[in-house]
């Protein structure tokens, strides 16, 4: 603020405007991966995403390819099965000032998946977790996150499906205070938990 005798003018520091984070969740077939592209695809026409899934049968290799064709060819995607942070720190080494407009990583069940597949404790792969989601949100680029809902069911009968289970609950419960909203979705509709629903996912 500023003033003489015969003016005044005053100049409002604006802060920045918040940079959305979102998680989606939701069960097998939900929607919640459809959701979130909508979303992505009105942030900006630069679209980057960042896929763990390490297809390990004929079966998945085809769901795959079918997932890259619906996306479409204007979306980059960059393959990371167990290091999503340091690839994309890789990635943005390579290409300089000529960032994407939004970010979607889908999805983070894939991911843990691989990580306790690789002999990681939980510990490890929610500290990872974690310290991927905090990367993300100090880039300054709309990003989302998309998740399972695993805990809806019964408790899988075997020692394997009970520590993914365990664990990405408790992954979910952080991606969900990390993030600036969180949807949950089932039968292709969103369900606000936090934040604010996008409209784009309406």
């Amino acid at each position: 603020m500023t003033a003489d005798a015969d003016t005044m003018d005053v100049t409002e520091e604006t802060a920045p405007e918040a940079v959305p984070l979102l998680l989606f969740v939701g069960g097998v077939r939900s929607g919640k991966s459809s959701l979130a592209l909508r979303w992505a695809r009105e942030q900006a026409p630069k679209r980057l995403f960042i896929a763990p899934c390490i297809p390990d049968d004929a079966e998945m290799t085809a769901r795959v390819a079918l997932h890259k064709a619906e996306r479409g060819k204007t979306w980059e995607c960059l393959e990371e099965g167990l290091e999503p942070r340091e690839a994309l720190q890789a990635y943005f080494s390579a290409h300089g000032a000529d960032r994407p407009g939004v970010l979607l990583f889908d999805c983070v069940s894939s991911w843990l998946a691989n990580m306790l597949r690789e002999g990681l404790k939980q510990e490890q792969c929610l500290i990872r977790i974690a310290e991927f989601t905090e990367y993300l949100g100090s880039l300054r680029i709309p990003a989302a996150l998309v998740s399972a809902e695993a805990g809806l069911g019964l408790v899988p009968p075997n020692r394997v499906g009970r520590r993914f289970q365990d664990a990405l609950g408790l992954a979910n419960q952080h991606l969900a205070r990390a993030c600036s909203s969180a949807v949950f979705v089932s039968c292709g509709l969103p369900l606000l938990l936090k934040g604010r629903l996008p409209e784009q996912s309406c």
